[in-house]
């Protein structure tokens, strides 16, 4: 969006200038401000400060406006009539990246509030790919972020201290992103949040569940966890305990984590709310077929009704379960999982399924009689009328031009069909092993 690229450019100089130019009176009182419909900021001040704005770049404004304040504009500018972004309902803003001068992280963040209190009933704030590591927010700042409900803190590398100090100061803070920051661990909170509904945590470095604990003391009401890309060993905590920890999760995705024991998915059963789970690339799915995969994890998971994406509908749900008892027939006793008795009990134990091959018929074997003469030939029945007479004429010793060809089904009461039509394939005519061909050689 132009608008926040030419805003944070005009804060990335203002930084460079005295930090508090424009608290000075005298400036506030002489300075006129205009956004302009391209996003530009334009400043004309009659005073000595002044002159250092036109320096950078500053331009008079249109004799028509009123003297405005910098905060003034903005409001203006990024009122609900007009704001162009907006995800879901409320007011919303991305922050574009900017530069901030090497050992001032409280400037980056005293501006970054700055743009945020200037805009009313702001509810979604995206600061996505700002350089957050070492920035803390101290009071005069977190006034700034109270009224949001989604933020996204998306490659800030921002603390995990600064994390919990936004989800205090943030009363109804409902969706946190925090994508890209290189964690490998987090630290406890001793005050949750309990308006925080989904955190979305991918690309981190959460490896140990230990961590993934501290979000359900954190989160108690969190309805969707989304960890993929984690790179998670292992889920560890007994039924009770992840009954506890997780009382309303209704939604987790833990695409390519470490999971590569069915033990582990077992456990997901034991979050009493969990209906949707996404687990495409973990450890313990490849040596499986794609139809192997899902049904096996359908089958482990009977609450689940979104997988990967997919609806799991009853009837597939049934096929599942009775594939599961199928497939772990031939297994010991010891290596049988704790689903599989279930299971039997719900269905019995399944006979394993009879094989049939339903690929169409490629050879068959018939007897080729010609006058007196009667032989055996294994004929393709992938070809056609036409290449069946050639291969006829090293059998009956005539040529293609010299013979009629009629086909006799022998379990059949109808009497020989000539096969006339030199395109059609054989296949059509559903030949069987034993069948006959009648040639008969045509009259001059």
């Amino acid at each position: 969006m132009n608008e926040h690229k030419h805003i944070c450019q005009w804060t990335q100089k203002m930084n460079q200038a005295t930090p508090d130019f424009f608290d000075r009176p005298s400036v506030q009182r002489q300075k006129k401000t205009v956004i302009s419909d391209s996003g530009q900021i334009k400043e004309g001040v009659s005073s000595v400060e002044g002159e250092a704005v036109q320096q950078l770049g500053a331009m008079e404004p249109p004799e028509d406006m009123e003297g405005r304040t910098f905060v003034e504009v903005m409001s203006e500018k990024y009122s609900p009539e007009n704001f162009p972004y907006r995800r879901g309902p409320g007011m919303g803003v991305v922050v574009v990246p900017t530069v901030v001068p090497q050992g001032s992280p409280m400037k980056g963040m005293l501006e970054i509030s700055k743009i945020v209190s200037s805009i009313p009933n702001l509810e979604f704030l995206n600061l996505s790919s700002n350089p957050l590591a070492g920035m803390t927010l101290e009071p005069r700042c977190a006034e700034a972020f109270s009224r949001v409900r989604r933020l996204v803190l998306n490659n800030t590398q921002v603390s995990w201290d600064t994390v919990l100090q936004l989800t205090r100061e943030i009363p109804e803070l409902e969706e946190l992103f925090l994508c890209l920051n290189e964690y490998s661990s987090v630290s406890a909170s001793s005050v949750a949040c309990p308006t925080l509904r989904l955190l979305h945590i991918t690309d981190n470095s959460l490896k140990d569940w230990a961590e993934v604990r501290k979000f359900g003391f954190m989160f108690p009401s969190l309805d969707t966890l989304v960890m993929a890309n984690n790179n998670l060993a292992s889920i560890q905590d007994n039924k009770d305990i992840l009954q506890r920890l997780f009382p309303n999760l209704r939604s987790m995705n833990l695409h390519n984590s470490g999971l590569n024991r069915w033990d582990d998915i077992e456990k997901l059963n034991f979050f009493p709310k969990l209906e949707e789970v996404r687990l495409q690339g973990i450890p313990l799915l490849q040596a499986y077929t794609n139809a192997e995969r899902r049904s096996l994890m359908i089958a482990q998971l009977p609450s689940i009704s979104l997988l990967n994406g997919s609806v799991v509908t009853d009837s597939e749900r049934e096929d599942a379960e009775r594939f599961f008892i199928r497939y772990y027939l031939d297994y010991p006793e010891e290596e049988l999982p704790y689903r599989y008795h279930s299971l039997v009990t719900k269905y019995g134990k399944l006979e394993p399924l009879a094989e049939i091959d339903l690929r169409p018929r490629c050879h068959a074997q018939v007897e080729v009689h010609c006058e007196e003469k009667v032989e055996q030939l294994n004929i393709r029945l992938d070809q056609t009328v036409a290449e069946l007479k050639k291969q006829l004429t090293t059998v009956v010793q005539l040529s293609t031009n010299s013979m009629r060809i009629y086909y006799i089904n022998k379990c059949s009461a109808f009497g020989p069909e000539e096969m006339k039509y030199n395109t059609r394939a054989l296949h059509s005519y559903s030949i069987q092993d034993g069948d006959e061909i009648l040639v008969v050689p045509k009259t001059k």
